[in-house]
């Protein structure tokens, strides 16, 4: 899962001017946003790679991918792959640290 967002990360670092996802982001109106968001994708997937700091990480992602899912909402684009990722980052942390939701499930005692 994190390698899937390193390397998204890294073609967005590597991304020339005239590359399709500079393009596109210029039409999203992201234009020069390209290395900022590469490098908070790419910190927040090793972030999300690392057992100590996936809960930074799962938070990181779910915002990086709530913004890709809008982005895509708002020009009238398919955006089904970023709420997969969203759900997919969600359940891989899930398996990994069952204790995640623990606080969802624990009785009230007052």
């Amino acid at each position: 899962m994190s390698a899937l967002f390193i390397m998204s990360a890294i073609m967005k670092l590597m991304a020339g001017a005239d590359a399709e996802i500079a393009v596109n982001f210029v039409k999203w109106g992201l234009e020069g946003k390209l290395m900022l968001i590469g490098m908070g994708e790419l910190i927040a997937a090793i972030l999300f790679l690392i057992p100590r700091t996936s809960s930074l990480g799962v938070l990181l992602l779910s915002a990086h991918l709530g913004g890709a899912i809008a982005t895509h909402m708002e020009h009238g684009e398919m955006f089904i792959p970023q709420a997969v990722m969203l759900l997919l980052v969600w359940v891989a942390n899930y398996l990994r640290n069952p204790e995640m939701l623990s606080s969802f499930f624990q009785k009230d005692t007052n």
